[in-house]
C-alpha cells in the first residue's frame, strides 16, 4: 500500500490484548528497542529479548484504546474519527481513506 499512497501514513500504538500469552512482554521489549524488526520478529512466532526499559507506553496505549472503543486488533482509526476494527485489505483502505 504504501508504494501506491504514498501520502496514507501508519502510526503504530502497541496493544498487547490479555488473551495472548506474554504479549505485554513482548509489546515492551518491542517499544523499548523502538524496533519494527523485533514485531516482525513477533508476528513470526520468534522469541523476543527481554524488555531492557520501563516504560509507561503499554499502559497509555490500553487507557487510550479502550477510551476509543477498541477491544482488539487490528483496529485503524483514520484522521476523520472512523474506526475499523479487524484486518482490511490495501485496496479497501485506500478506497476508505479517500472518503
Amino acid at each position: 500500500m504504501i508504494q501506491e499512497r504514498k501520502d496514507i501514513a501508519f502510526y503504530i500504538k502497541m496493544f498487547p490484548l490479555p488473551m495472548h500469552k506474554d504479549a505485554y512482554e513482548k509489546a515492551k521489549a518491542i517499544v523499548c528497542e523502538k524496533s519494527l524488526a523485533l514485531l516482525e520478529d513477533a508476528f513470526s512466532g520468534k522469541p523476543l529479548p527481554k524488555p531492557k526499559c520501563e516504560t509507561s507506553v503499554l499502559d497509555e496505549n490500553i487507557k487510550l484504546g479502550r477510551g476509543l472503543g477498541i477491544s482488539g486488533t487490528p483496529a485503524i482509526i483514520f484522521p476523520d474519527g472512523r474506526l475499523v476494527s479487524g484486518y482490511v485489505d490495501a485496496k479497501t483502505l485506500i478506497e476508505m481513506a479517500g472518503k
